[in-house]
């Protein structure tokens, strides 16, 4: 079979309809392309006068955007480098002909032009019928020009008067689109989208107070016009220059009414690509998911998005700011990431400067740094569960808070326990609570034994202390209420009971009798006479299988909620009370500590603990 090679053919006449509905994600990214436009000509014309290629004055560079309601227009003006007849024909006539790519390859070292895709103007189509671009070149001589296309194939260019040198979009809306004619709408996708840009952008005017010259005591109201963004971000400046004030005032900036954040990190790398930005810290609640999506990508100033999982790791969508690289590969829409070396690289540093600045605080400000430990350690914690390289640096400044608030690090915290808290196995336990209040009880009978029990109650310790173990093939954490004291740390050494078989028997019998729940196992130890008679313990793998499952959301219903009741055979009140007493009396007393065993791990509610608190009532 002999090869055939050809050319593909696109119809000219269809490709408006296609831009119209696809070739953005967003209708509303129209106006982003276009100021990007006029940002990226009056940025040309800033480096043709340094090189000393424009002749004249700048002058005021502002852009201006006007909403014609009546006359159903919008209009971007810019005073930029302006188009000749020529230019115009080569640029806005070739669907994906970029200039700014061929300014890029003329002026490599000085350029920071926004568009690379040739195809921003013709988003302008995705809201107009009509497109009208009056323009004048900077060149000298140059003549004023028209382009003026209606949605078709067809477009016409005639001469104008127009003495100011850039170029003027002239949008005719479109009935479905009227809602840009809107001022309120316009004003929110330039707060969205053009808020950082690196030219003024002027839209209308805004009514504000002055000084009377006549009466300084005096304030008079003036119309002024509109700035809608701040061409000089903090991100964009040296760190070296900026105070705490300037950092904590920008916060603000980005998120109004927000508490202060903790601290931060200012980004700024030239290689081997350009990032620069701002990361905050900010106080971090249970819910993590309320949190995130609070960092903004930009690129060259221009907003790109508030969805950065491709190039910052998940635990980092905890943190608070903004990110801008040139270098980060985009999309023609620019509303998504693309695969790319650079991303990882990127990951990889901003991951590498958190842990810097952490292990910084951690090693100059010790003492701030445990104050803000309970705000920060959701953050450190997700990170050490989510990110490999971030735990070999996290592991230096990652806290453990006991109950007694005292804080260490997790070396120093396994040199403390070392010593007492070693099993017959030779296994470091860690015993922790996730309730310091409702299993007191249990940290006081552990603290008797000069245990010492850790405070570990945020939503991630589950998960946090699975990769302890992981990494720590020494340690082991038991929640202070799994079993008994005694059996917590499993030593050589045990009481002897002073209960026989046959009492002992007995008594299991009696306990047995009176359970309220069939998933209860009922089982004898011999501890210390000081310890409860009878005690709650939840086995701490299940207990923790079924939490951390609740935690996705999954349904452990097969499982369910199974505890032990252990029987204390030295306590006093067995032999000296209740094997004395007859059977009646035998049976109240046991269901009396089953009672009290169930109260003490919040487990006696509703009629039976209304019952219980009537039966102590009359016993005293």
């Amino acid at each position: 079979m002999s090869t055939h090679k050809g050319s593909i053919s696109v119809q000219t006449e269809n490709i408006f309809p296609i831009i119209k509905k696809f070739l953005y994600s967003d209708q509303e990214i129209f106006l982003r392309e276009l100021i990007s436009n006029a940002i990226d000509a009056t940025t040309k014309l800033k480096i043709l006068a340094s090189k000393g290629e424009m002749k004249g004055e700048l002058g005021d560079l502002a852009i201006e955007v006007a909403v014609n309601k009546e006359a159903k227009t919008i209009t971007i003006t810019d005073k930029g480098i302006g188009m000749t007849q020529d230019e115009v024909e080569k640029y806005l006539n070739q669907v994906a002909f970029s200039s700014a790519q061929e300014f890029i390859d003329k002026f490599k070292e000085d350029a920071n032009i926004i568009g690379h895709f040739g195809l921003g103007f013709y988003s302008a189509f995705m809201v107009a019928n009509k497109v009208e671009v009056n323009t004048l070149s900077y060149k000298e001589g140059a003549k004023a020009v028209q382009w003026s296309c209606e949605g078709e194939p067809e477009y016409s260019i005639s001469s104008i008067k127009k003495t100011t040198r850039g170029s003027e979009i002239i949008l005719h809306v479109s009935p479905d689109a009227e809602e840009y004619l809107e001022d309120s709408k316009i004003q929110a996708l330039l707060d969205k989208y053009c808020r950082f840009l690196p030219v003024e952008i002027k839209f209308g005017k805004k009514k504000t107070y002055v000084t009377d010259e006549n009466d300084e005591s005096k304030t008079k109201e003036v119309e002024v016009d509109n700035i809608i963004n701040n061409p000089n971000p903090l991100w964009a400046k040296q760190p070296a220059d900026l105070t705490d004030e300037d950092y904590k005032s920008f916060y603000n900036e980005l998120y109004p009414y927000s508490q202060p954040p903790l601290f931060w990190i200012h980004l700024n790398i030239d290689y081997p690509f350009n990032l620069t930005g701002v990361l905050y810290f900010p106080k971090i609640s249970s819910a993590l998911e309320m949190q995130k999506n609070k960092i903004q990508l930009y690129s060259n100033q221009v907003y790109v998005t508030d969805d950065v999982k491709e190039i910052v790791p998940e635990f980092l969508t905890l943190l608070h700011g903004v990110i801008d690289s040139p270098d980060i590969p985009l999309n023609v829409s620019r509303s998504y990431l693309q695969s790319d070396h650079n991303v990882k690289k990127i990951t990889g540093y901003i991951t590498k400067k958190v842990a810097e600045k952490l292990q910084q605080i951690f090693d100059k400000q010790r003492s701030e740094f445990e104050d803000k430990w309970n705000d920060i350690g959701t953050f450190v914690k997700y990170g050490m569960i989510s990110e490999e390289k971030f735990y070999e640096k996290a592991v230096h400044f990652c806290l453990l808070k006991n109950v007694d608030n005292a804080y260490f690090t997790i070396d120093a915290y396994k040199e403390k326990i070392k010593a007492n808290q070693t099993d017959k196995n030779n296994k470091l336990v860690v015993l922790y609570t996730n309730s310091a209040i409702e299993q007191d009880v249990y940290i006081h009978s552990a603290k008797a034994k000069a245990y010492d029990v850790l405070l570990l109650d945020q939503v991630l310790d589950n998960h946090f202390i699975q990769q302890l173990e992981y990494k720590n093939t020494d340690l082991k954490f038991v929640r202070v209420d799994a079993d008994t004291v005694d059996k917590l740390i499993e030593k050589e050494q045990s009481f002897e009971s002073v209960l026989n078989t046959e009492q002992i028997e007995m008594l299991t019998e009696k306990f047995k009798s009176v359970l309220k729940d069939e998933h209860v196992a009922v089982t004898t130890a011999a501890l210390s006479p000081d310890d409860q008679p009878a005690t709650i313990t939840r086995p701490e793998f299940m207990r923790r299988m079924k939490e951390m499952q609740a935690m996705q959301g999954m349904n452990f219903g097969n499982f369910p909620d199974s505890y032990n009741l252990v029987i204390n055979t030295n306590h006093p009140i067995y032999a000296e009370k209740l094997l004395i007493l007859d059977s009646e009396q035998q049976t109240e007393l046991t269901n009396y500590l089953y009672d009290l065993a169930l109260l003490n791990q919040n487990m006696l509610k509703g009629p039976e603990l209304t019952k219980f608190i009537s039966k102590t009532i009359k016993m005293i």
